[in-house]
């Protein structure tokens, strides 16, 4: 199989699809390898390092694109990238298809094979491809909203650990999976008082037996958000349903009973955002207000830390890329039902029960397309 791997053109995007070692791995299972020039050179992985795993480099992502079989990518492809697509051609990607309705329907018109790593599952029940890109991101977070809490950025100009004599700031963390307690870690470590909420008393119990008394556990509903948003100086959104949109958990009226200079940082931006008052935005342009209250809500956050997330994601994403190449698609899906239920849309179909639901599109069982 040709695999190939464009450079990423989303603003600020620095993450590559494969490193070096990844493409020798395809290579020495008998396939080829084509990388656009200087895709990996942000993540400080350069084009010489990839001809000596193997592979050769493209002038141009047209070029990529037309000898590709399988195009493997980090993020969804942008508007210029989906006229490139084309009938047969298999990409595997992060796609975040359930707020993006014009997205889906030039996907579907692509005819191409669309499989998401955000909705690939492991026999837990987990996401193994969503999962390292959340630990960046929950990680990320704290850092993020302790800049934003800066007067200088909009903030109430407070520091997040506070000093001797000075009380530290007060955290909200919406989710107790994967991303909050990747949040609730560093917030910890960097002095924060934190509470974290969610609907799972089993992750609840998972991370009050892990935190101890240095961090607070509240089942959510309404009344509880409502009155810990209040008090909050920093919220971060950290929920999520696969495939499907972000519940709205704070409302726009919520908002407005917030701390002027309070922070919202929406980590699950991608999927359309917990905030009812979030709308995405980039690295080059992060924050807003609204109500005087500043919203970070970019969504690519692990993409200002492209040589971590560019090794953590591929540590993931490795085996299944070979799964696809060695077997063909179609075989690969039939052989791994948790493969099987990355496919969002094929064939011009929606085939993902989240995505066809969150969009109001027809649903057609992965199973169908296979057979």
């Amino acid at each position: 199989m040709r695999i190939g791997v464009p450079k990423e053109i989303k603003v600020h995007e620095y993450r590559v699809g494969l490193v070096p070692s990844s493409a020798h791995e395809l290579i020495c299972a008998g396939h080829q390898v084509v990388i656009e020039k200087g895709a990996g050179a942000e993540a400080g992985l350069t084009d010489e390092a990839y001809l000596r795993a193997g592979a050769s480099v493209a002038d141009t992502a047209d070029e990529v694109f037309a000898v590709a079989d399988m195009l493997v990518k980090v993020k969804e492809p942008q508007p210029h990238e989906r006229q490139r697509l084309r009938p047969g051609q298999v990409l595997f990607t992060y796609l975040h298809l359930a707020p993006d309705p014009e997205q889906t329907r030039q996907l579907q018109q692509s005819g191409a094979t669309c499989i998401a790593y955000e909705t690939v599952t492991s026999p837990d029940g987990s996401l193994p491809l969503l999962t390292p890109m959340s630990e960046v991101a929950g990680r990320m977070a704290p850092q993020v909203g302790a800049a934003c809490l800066e007067k200088g950025h909009g903030g109430r100009g407070i520091l997040l650990g506070g000093v001797p004599g000075v009380p530290p700031a007060d955290i909200l963390i919406l989710g107790a999976g994967v991303v909050g307690s990747n949040t609730a870690l560093i917030a910890v470590g960097m002095g924060a008082n934190v509470n974290i909420v969610d609907r799972s008393m089993s992750a609840l119990r998972r991370t009050a037996e892990h935190f101890g008394s240095s961090i607070g556990t509240v089942f959510s509903t309404r009344n509880a958000i409502e009155r810990l948003v209040v008090k909050a100086d920093l919220v971060i959104g950290a929920v999520l349903v696969a495939g499907a949109a972000a519940p709205k958990l704070v409302t726009a009226a919520m908002v407005k009973t917030m701390k002027p200079g309070a922070v919202l940082v929406d980590v699950a931006i991608d999927q359309g955002g917990c905030f009812e008052t979030s709308r995405p935005t980039t690295h080059a342009d992060p924050t807003y207000l609204v109500n005087d209250v500043v919203h970070y809500c970019v969504t690519n956050m692990p993409g200002a830390v492209p040589r971590t997330s560019t090794f953590a994601l591929n540590s993931a994403t490795l085996p299944f890329v070979l799964a696809l190449a060695n077997k063909g698609w179609r075989k690969a899906m039939a052989d791994d039902p948790h493969l099987r239920a990355g496919l969002n849309v094929y064939d011009g179909k929606i085939t993902h029960p989240a995505v066809a639901a969150a969009l109001g599109l027809p649903y057609t069982p992965a199973e169908l397309a296979i057979t």
